[in-house]
């Protein structure tokens, strides 16, 4: 199996060394790509410095555009593909776990569920949010499908399963849509527990701002999801 991580990262520089060494220390890991998408920091150099291959981005653009711009430099010849936040740092080396199912052949998307995060959570809205619409959209599949942690950016996908659920929905709401998609095609999708770690949103203005930006782009994915057709 070989394994590709794609990390995007904006304005991580303290972060995203320590992420892409961890993640290129997991097992089958043959390439790890960081789309930077124009941080203001050293984000590019870190990454570079602790052996990734650099997408830099001339504007920013949000998560989803993101990461199609990483997408195209991924290795053809990469089974899996593995996406992983670019603040997780050493607990990144935890993407072993997501790769465990898909190499024994009982998921074709597996995604990271993280422990509870003292006295920083939010009020679960984005997530209600989520949840239902994965419940509503996926299909007869979605019925039998528990989302714990439906905005979990921590994933990994069977080569096969990428080609059915991208390109990647637009900012926040790119979760929701792989799953979406995932169990509308038929697809296993797996939830794994780990003790994952990042930066987690706070109940302050910044904290509300960014989940109230989440909210928008989860609303919009799953209005378009409502009325997409694909192949």
């Amino acid at each position: 199996m070989k394994v590709a991580v794609l990390i995007p990262a904006h304005d991580e520089e303290p972060r995203i060394a320590a992420t892409v060494a961890a993640a290129a220390a997991i097992p089958d890991v043959t390439t790890v790509t960081v789309v930077d998408d124009a941080s203001a920091d050293r984000t590019a150099e870190a990454a570079e410095s602790a052996g990734a291959r650099v997408v830099q981005l001339p504007r920013n653009v949000g998560k989803g555009a993101a990461l199609d711009a990483g997408l195209a430099h991924v290795p053809q010849e990469a089974d899996v593909i593995l996406l992983l936040d670019g603040d997780l740092e050493d607990s990144a080396a935890q993407g072993a776990l997501l790769l465990a199912p898909i190499a024994r052949r009982e998921a074709d998307m597996t995604v990271a569920t993280f422990p509870p995060v003292a006295g920083k959570a939010g009020f679960g809205l984005v997530k209600g949010l989520a949840r239902r619409g994965i419940h509503t959209l996926g299909g007869p599949a979605a019925h039998s499908f528990t989302a714990n942690a439906p905005l979990s950016g921590q994933r990994a996908l069977t080569r096969p399963c990428l080609e059915l659920v991208t390109p990647f929905a637009f900012g926040y709401g790119v979760e929701v849509a792989l799953t979406v998609r995932a169990l509308q095609a038929g697809m296993r999708v797996v939830e794994v527990p780990t003790t994952m770690s990042h930066d987690a949103t706070g109940r302050d203005v910044s904290g509300f701002a960014h989940r109230g930006t989440q909210f928008v782009h989860v609303a919009w994915a799953l209005v378009r999801l409502a009325f997409e057709r694909r192949p």
